[in-house]
């Protein structure tokens, strides 16, 4: 049953931050979940992103293991793009495409997320967005160089500036926001610690020629690193998409494949894979990656038509990585009692040392057997319960129109 909405705002009148909808019975925290939420208008949003994909199920939400079923899905019906680009046209006019990304914070029918990034960067910064775009996290599929897109994304809200200055912001660090003189070369400004990968990459796509005036940036998650998906490609590819689209010339799309080359380059300590997942990814496919220079191809991969699931199964142990792969092989070995078909990690998440997170794959009339077994398991032993995320094999970065 479609939920009711609430009465649309009229788009013309003055600015106003999102409003959070209001909860009722508050949600379970999950690994999608921000850490707080507190008085600010913007972190109220972030938390309606949080409460609509616990609520809403149809767009594939994060559920705590006694919750209703979710069905994984997260629209993705515009059509897959090439390694040149893809995607709607940008406006006829440098105004309408920095009006295309500004009106996203007030849109009523636009994603909670977009809408929180655009808002959130014209309130560190004073100025709407020139381009939002999202990127979705990938995984690996246990194959080598096999990878897919996952249907939850990082979005980043960029506009152009003339003075050579950057500011970056995230609501992941809001008291870590900070304003860095573009240099194209020489020593590195003094920097928070998660600014200086994002300072790196606006650097390198300057002296590329996309933004050498400066940009105003500011990058969310819809996951916490608790989720254990890799966080820094989705991220470093929405920063370059959104930084490239505003520099580009009207009705031109960012050239991907540039990209992915530049990116490559640039932070080598990435996992190129997971990137070109993020940049060329199809709904429904497995990318098989050519590595540099060479084609993609695509494989068919869709658990829901097969009438399988894919899910994320995330423990929640100690500090320990010993723990934590303890609960981990524990949590795997339930789920394969119950009916789980395989498991496999989806790839080197963040911070150093084993995973905390594995994909499971099992046919969708097992899917409330095996939750309920580890999580049964791991109530009896006085551990917390993981945590299951429901994964949707979605399409590519795109731009938020």
């Amino acid at each position: 049953m479609t939920p009711p909405t609430a009465r649309r705002p009229d788009p013309t009148a003055p600015s106003a931050p999102p409003r959070a909808r209001p909860a009722g019975r508050p949600a379970d925290r999950t690994p999608a979940e921000p850490h707080t939420v507190g008085s600010d208008p913007a972190r109220r949003a972030a938390a309606d992103t949080t409460h609509r994909a616990a609520n809403y199920p149809h767009r594939g939400a994060a559920q705590a293991p006694d919750s209703a079923e979710g069905d994984p899905g997260r629209r993705d019906t515009a059509a897959p793009p090439g390694p040149g680009g893809g995607g709607p046209d940008r406006p006829d006019t440098a105004e309408g495409a920095y009006r295309a990304g500004g009106g996203l914070a007030r849109r009523a029918t636009a994603d909670p997320l977009f809408r929180l990034v655009a808002y959130a960067l014209e309130a560190a910064h004073g100025r709407p967005p020139g381009a939002v775009w999202s990127a979705p996290y990938a995984f690996h599929l246990g194959s080598p160089g096999l990878v897919a897109a996952a249907g939850w994304p990082v979005a980043a809200a960029a506009a152009p500036r003339t003075d050579e200055m950057v500011r970056l912001s995230s609501l992941a660090h809001p008291a870590d926001s900070c304003d860095l003189p573009l240099t194209l070369s020489g020593p590195v400004p003094d920097a928070p610690a998660w600014a200086v990968r994002p300072y790196a990459l606006l650097r390198a796509l300057a002296r590329a020629g996309y933004g050498r005036g400066g940009t105003d940036l500011h990058v969310q998650g819809s996951l916490t690193p608790a989720a254990g998906l890799a966080t820094a490609e989705p991220a470093d590819c929405a920063l370059a998409l959104a930084v490239a689209d505003v520099h580009t010339p009207p009705g031109e799309e960012p050239d991907r494949a540039r990209l992915a080359r530049l990116l490559a380059g640039t932070l080598p300590d990435g996992d190129d894979a997971l990137r070109r997942a993020v940049l060329f990814a199809r709904p429904g496919t497995a990318l098989l990656s050519g590595g540099a220079g060479r084609a993609p191809r695509y494989v068919a991969f869709d658990p829901a038509a097969t009438g399988a699931r894919l899910v994320l199964l995330a423990v929640r142990g100690g500090p320990g990585a010993a723990d934590r792969q303890a609960d981990l092989a524990r949590a795997v070995a339930c789920a394969r009692r119950a009916g789980a078909l395989s498991a496999w990690p989806p790839g080197h998440g963040p911070g150093p040392g084993p995973g905390r997170s594995v994909l499971v794959l099992l046919p969708g009339a097992r899917l409330t057997a095996v939750r309920a077994a580890v999580a049964e398991d791991f109530r009896g032993r006085g551990r917390p319960v993981p945590r299951f995320l429901n994964i949707a094999v979605a399409g590519a970065a795109r731009r938020e129109e």
